[in-house]
């Protein structure tokens, strides 16, 4: 695999940067990952840290060098990191939940396969067009998939979400792909904080025109203009995908067929893993769901 990557990360107005990202790989396979602390809740910043730590020492394990079901293992992956927060949760007797979006995309074989759950999007152009982009898990978002013309309060706010990863009750969220990659295609993950004061068409316009490593930075700073002083946190990690015949050195740039066997290569700060993920099923979310709503209830009943 050869891919050119850059990525950013910037506060904004906010007093606190709750957004993480980073990326992983192996000689066979790539994991590309963001996630966006919510606020009015604990702790976001750890939600969406132990988010990523979570699906990236899952990976670690699975990816030999690749991983063998992919959209099996972003599922497993969305609902460890879950299970984490919800224990960890627990274990410091949290009245309410740190909670955070995730969007990651896995590459290999030469196709990419996303997850995403909440409102951080994942972009994939194509010669300058948009070829696919989340929807997301937001009551805005659907209700203007569904067709329906329905007029929103005028204090509505429009980022309220349904889902998402540390709330006590099961995420919902969508796998989508394989889809083959071709050379020069470009996705990006990205937090609300790009999407919220760029449009779409600015977002493609900039990654299609630019080489990612200028695109990136540009965006970033665009979005932070737009939304000013009030600005919310702002990340962005694109990835160019290069096909051997035309691959170029690039800035960002990665060649993984250097790599030996079994040698794993990350960003992700490495964390904590509860190893009883693996055997996640649904009696067993449902168990820590039931026990951080018992737990929640106990501290009400103390403060109340």
């Amino acid at each position: 695999m050869k891919f050119s990557v850059f990525q950013v990360s910037r506060k904004g107005g906010r007093e606190k940067n709750e957004d993480r990202m980073g990326y992983c790989y192996t000689r066979g396979s790539g994991l590309f990952l963001l996630a966006d602390g919510m606020g009015g809740h604990p702790q976001g910043e750890v939600a969406a840290q132990m988010a990523l730590q979570t699906m990236s020492a899952l990976y670690q394990k699975q990816a030999r060098p690749e991983v063998e079901d992919v959209p099996a293992f972003l599922s497993n992956a969305v609902m460890s990191a879950h299970r984490q927060i919800l224990t960890y949760t627990i274990e410091k007797g949290m009245f309410d939940s740190p909670r955070t979006t995730i969007v990651a995309a896995l590459v290999q074989h030469g196709c990419i396969t996303w997850v995403h759950c909440g409102d951080s999007r994942l972009y994939l152009v194509r010669d300058g067009e948009l070829l696919a982009r989340t929807r997301d898990h937001s009551y805005v978002e659907q209700r203007q998939g569904s067709g329906v013309d329905v007029k929103l309060p005028d204090r509505f706010n429009r980022n309220v979400l349904y889902t998402c990863l540390g709330s006590p009750t099961k995420p919902v969220f969508d796998v989508t792909g394989p889809v083959p990659l071709q050379q020069g295609d470009r996705f990006l993950l990205c937090s609300d904080g790009l999407w919220g004061s760029l449009s779409d068409i600015d977002i493609v316009y900039q990654l299609s025109h630019r080489p990612v490593a200028d695109a990136v930075p540009e965006l970033v700073e665009k979005a932070l203009r737009k939304a000013g002083a009030t600005s919310d946190n702002v990340t962005v990690i694109a990835i160019e995908w290069e096909t051997p015949d035309g691959f170029e050195s690039t800035r960002g740039s990665i060649s993984t067929e250097s790599i030996n066997e079994g040698v794993f290569a990350s960003t992700v700060q490495a964390g904590w893993l509860d190893h009883s993920v693996e055997d996640l099923d649904d009696a067993a979310i449902e168990r820590s769901i039931a026990e951080i709503n018992e737990a929640i209830r106990r501290s009400a009943a103390r403060r109340g």
